[in-house]
């Protein structure tokens, strides 16, 4: 039997249709889930309609209209409009990235140099201290994200951690205390840093700038933040945009260790 192309060209196609089909299937899968409970929707339909407008007055030869909605219709307006989706999607790669990197290191833990673990214990006793009075307080670890952006809105400190350091900082009469501290391998690298705030809908109304922050930091960076509320005392956990709240030092101490140690 004579070997036939068409066949073969047309398996090929037919393949390689299957394969766009799958990828556009991902893509739009995982648009959706990172804008999924934001305003981005509420955006996207309303781009989604000027579109439609500008097609139909495409359509309809209304030069001077049309003129005036192609500005609208530019690709650089959505890039404009999401730059936060944008750039939580690339951060979602590069995570995914280096989510594969601490799989090698685990199985060949000498190709990186390991970091010093912080004690977590005077933090735990600190945030204690700072909820038992009703001291709100907001607290950043990092290990691989660069926060440098926000380390310098505030004041550099680099100072090893201790308790007695964090409740001086955030006690109500410390010109330090408004903003969040930073923590980079057991060291208090800077105080009285601003946050950008979340823009998610979702965050409960009872929630105040600090946990908002906290959540902020969290959707675009690998950051754990501690927030100790002014209000009821509670110590709750930020981490990859979700919170916990009203932990108990236990859970604190658990969070903090796994966060930290080197196979996180």
């Amino acid at each position: 039997m004579p070997f036939n192309l068409f066949y073969l060209e047309r398996w090929d196609i037919s393949f390689r249709l299957i394969v766009d089909i799958a990828l556009l299937g991902c893509l739009v899968y995982w648009v959706y889930k990172l804008v999924k409970g934001s305003i981005a929707v509420k955006c996207i339909l309303g781009c989604l309609i000027v579109y439609l407008f500008y097609w139909m007055v495409q359509a309809l030869q209304l030069k001077v209209v049309a003129s005036i909605l192609r500005i609208w219709t530019s690709p650089i307006v959505p890039i404009i409009l999401f730059q936060r989706e944008i750039r939580h999607f690339l951060f979602s790669l590069g995570k995914s990235l280096m989510g594969s990197k601490a799989m090698v290191v685990q199985i060949i833990p000498w190709l990186t140099d390991k970091k010093n673990e912080i004690d977590v214990t005077p933090v735990v006793k600190a945030v204690q201290t700072l909820g038992g009075s009703n001291t709100g307080a907001l607290i950043v670890f990092t290990k691989d994200a660069d926060l440098r952006y926000y380390e310098e809105s505030g004041d550099l400190i680099n100072a090893v951690v201790s308790a007695r350091l964090l409740m001086a900082i955030f006690n109500k009469y410390s010109p330090l205390h408004d903003g969040a501290v930073i923590i980079h391998n057991n060291r208090i690298v800077a105080a009285r840093c601003i946050l950008p705030v979340t823009e998610h809908p979702n965050i409960a109304a009872r929630f105040g700038l600090r946990h908002k922050a906290a959540v902020g930091l969290t959707e675009i960076t690998d950051a754990l933040v501690l927030i100790v509320s002014e209000e009821s005392g509670q110590i709750s956990i930020a981490r990859k945009g979700t919170m916990e709240n009203n932990l108990s030092a236990q859970e604190i101490r658990s969070a903090l260790k796994e966060y930290l140690s080197n196979d996180a």
